[in-house]
């Protein structure tokens, strides 16, 4: 068997395969399937300084190729999360990524301030959300916005910090460098893009916040385009996620420039997905005699 282990901003885990944030919950629901150290690692459901009851339904709607949400960041809060949840990942025997957001940078500090002191493997700063002292406008669609908040939690935060990015965005590589030189260690990409739906006997958006974010095979080639402009332009690693349905998209990922993986809405259609990719990425690099799943990062060969 090929070697599945790969190493992101110091943190090792058992296989590329992780279980993305706001699709697994804490992961307690996916552990009735299949022990959690079966994947490399769970980013756990997006985490608020406080309690957040999140938005009203409808929320959820499917589209071809994926699902629009705005489930708007419902969860228990941080405090929740550290003393019922956390102690709960730990005993799995997997890697646990706390994902935080916020709606100003002096949130984001005090959630990563108080997870600096316990045992998650590593925090991944969600730059996607509203940024209320400025009109609305989210943290990750500037560079200047990128740069102002990683750098506030990079002073706050002594766990290895990765960004996530949205795609919803210019220039995607501007957009990596800039969170690389405000201190992040690794990066995670893509976010759901901006989508919308309207149902045409009613009149009314699908959903009750109008606009959501999309996910799905449909936004994969986005995904693999915006992976691979990042690697070309960042030192760090990179964890890459939108639309991954099977191993031969987790493959293609780490060709573009991919260190690891996250996998999400396929899970609500088959929640076996994170074991298939591992088993298929194992068996693809046998068949290939390629020892190490980490020899794939960044191996395309563009024309």
């Amino acid at each position: 068997m090929a070697n599945l282990k790969v190493r992101v901003a110091g943190v090792e885990f058992r296989n590329p395969v992780i279980a993305a944030s706001g699709t697994f919950g804490f992961g307690r629901e996916f552990s009735e399937f299949y022990p959690l150290s079966a994947l490399g690692g769970v980013s756990c459901k997006g985490i608020t300084l406080r309690e957040r009851p999140g938005n009203p339904p409808p929320r959820i709607a499917e589209t071809p190729g994926g699902m629009l949400n705005s489930v708007g960041l419902q969860n228990p809060g941080v405090d929740h999360f550290i003393e019922e949840d956390l102690p709960w990942l730990k005993r799995q025997g997997t890697a646990v990524i706390a994902n935080i957001a916020g709606s100003t940078p002096e949130d984001y500090c005090r959630v990563a301030e108080k997870l600096s002191d316990t045992a998650v493997d590593m925090v991944e700063l969600n730059i996607s959300c509203p940024n209320v002292k400025q009109g609305g406008m989210q943290f990750g669609t500037t560079c200047a916005g990128v740069e102002t908040v990683t750098a506030a939690v990079r002073r706050h935060c002594s766990k290895p910090l990765m960004v996530k990015l949205s795609p919803n965005v210019s220039d995607i590589g501007e957009i990596a460098a800039a969170a690389e030189s405000a201190g992040a260690d690794a990066l995670s990409l893509i976010n759901t893009l901006t989508g919308m739906r309207i149902d045409i006997r009613t009149r009314r958006p699908v959903l009750r916040n109008n606009t959501g974010g999309l996910s799905g095979p449909a936004v994969f080639p986005v995904a693999v385009r915006m992976v691979w402009q990042a690697y070309r332009r960042v030192k760090i690693p990179i964890v890459g996620m939108g639309g991954v349905s099977g191993w031969r998209d987790a493959a293609e990922l780490m060709l573009a420039g991919a260190a690891a993986v996250q996998i999400g809405t396929v899970l609500f259609s088959d929640p076996y997905a994170p074991v298939k990719i591992a088993d298929g990425l194992n068996q693809y690099l046998d068949e290939n005699k390629i020892k190490n799943v980490s020899e794939l990062t960044g191996k395309v060969q563009a024309w």
